[in-house]
């Protein structure tokens, strides 16, 4: 070892020699050694370390899949559900919307009917008690005689049942109404052929001329509409709707507007334009307003100064609710309108469907249509042996 070279001091004296060092001149101070230094470490240095405290790895960060490797490992998403598919109701046949809306009619009837005749013999008493039945349905006195004399022609003193009065209701009824079903015929020849609409207030005159417009329409006959009901507006937005949906032209004024005038007008058109039929509308008025009725008288008189036939025909609308007030508006409108021929509506709505046969018996005129609910469909041609088995309860004929 070099004299130069200074001694190593142990341990011991290191650890206990620091008086002699406190003697010594202190030494000028040292930079830091960087870290990379070569001095031999020191025996505290070798001492183990408390353990340190060790962090959890860091995940590394994966990379985005590509928009087609995410599609791929992606869960494919359930499928919306579907809508339920919409219920097609099967078109109901004319005879069963007949059946349904005349429920109420015959449901009195052959009730009535079945009670008064179940483990009975027949006598007077039994056929009185028939005819109250028959009035109580509205269908009129004359008719209600005939039909309990029909009975009981041959049959006192003996037990008959219910089905054998039935089909005598039915035979009776269609034999009143046979002479007055007759469909509305559009003589080709006039053009247009002019059909004037009448009826008192909810009647349901407008929405009537709307049907038969789409009836006919779909015959292939061109129409045209007259909103002639100047009184509400309802009816002539009414009319224009109708319209519209039958690829019809509606002729149309403000409300309040001259309704002969706008009649007047319609029928140069419906000229000019070589159309099929022209189907008038006119306010509703009760049928005891004499001043509404002479309006309506005015009406007609305006539409013959173009037309010395026209109306070809004049439709009077009745409500089968009102039942017996329905003879009074007949016997009014044929006298003001000239009426020629009748439509029977809301048969649906009411169990006096009767007053069809009593106003056949009495006024002899032709039903052309009857209604039974609200669509197109459910008006149609009057069928009397339909209409008559319908209201005494029995089957579809043959």
């Amino acid at each position: 070892m070099s004299e130069t070279e200074p001694k190593k001091r142990g341990f011991l004296s290191r650890l206990f020699g620091r008086e002699e060092e406190q003697a010594k001149p202190a030494p000028e101070p040292v930079a830091e050694q960087p870290a990379e230094s070569t001095a031999e470490p020191t025996p505290e240095a070798e001492a183990v370390p408390p353990p340190a405290e060790v962090e959890p790895p860091v995940p590394e960060p994966q990379a985005e899949p590509e928009p087609a490797e995410a599609a791929l490992s992606a869960p494919e998403p359930e499928p919306e559900p579907l809508p339920p598919a919409p219920v097609v109701q099967p078109k109901r046949s004319w005879w069963r919307r007949l059946t349904e809306g005349l429920s109420r009619t015959s449901s009195a009837l052959t009730t009535g009917i079945t009670d008064l005749f179940t483990k009975r013999k027949l006598d007077a008493g039994t056929l009185e008690d028939l005819e109250d039945i028959l009035i109580q349905a509205d269908l009129g006195l004359a008719t209600s005689a005939r039909i309990a004399k029909a009975v009981g022609e041959g049959r006192y003193d003996k037990q008959i049942e219910p089905a054998e009065v039935k089909a005598i209701l039915a035979r009776e009824v269609e034999t009143i109404l046979c002479p007055v079903a007759l469909p509305l015929a559009i003589d080709a020849a006039k053009k247009p052929f002019v059909v004037l609409m009448v009826g008192v207030n909810g009647s349901g005159k407008t929405t009537t001329i709307g049907k038969l417009a789409a009836k006919f329409r779909a015959e292939g006959k061109s129409v045209m509409l007259a909103a002639g009901d100047t009184f509400r507006a309802a009816a002539i937005e009414q009319l224009r709707v109708w319209g519209e949906r039958a690829g019809a032209e509606v002729v149309y004024g403000q409300q309040g507007a001259d309704a002969s005038g706008l009649a007047f007008e319609a029928l140069q058109k419906a000229k000019a334009n070589g159309t099929d039929v022209l189907l008038v509308d006119t306010a509703g008025r009760l049928q005891n307003k004499q001043g509404l009725m002479d309006e309506l008288a005015k009406v007609v008189r305006v539409i013959r100064k173009q037309d010395e036939s026209a109306p070809h025909a004049a439709l009077l609308v009745l409500d089968a609710t009102v039942g017996q007030n329905a003879i009074s508006q007949v016997e009014a409108f044929r006298e003001t309108a000239g009426v020629t021929g009748l439509v029977m509506t809301k048969l649906d709505g009411t169990a006096r469907g009767g007053i069809l046969v009593a106003l056949a018996a009495q006024f002899g005129l032709p039903v052309h249509f009857i209604g039974v609910g609200e669509s197109v469909e459910d008006l149609e041609p009057f069928s009397a042996r339909d209409f008559a088995r319908a209201v005494a309860g029995l089957g579809e004929a043959a």
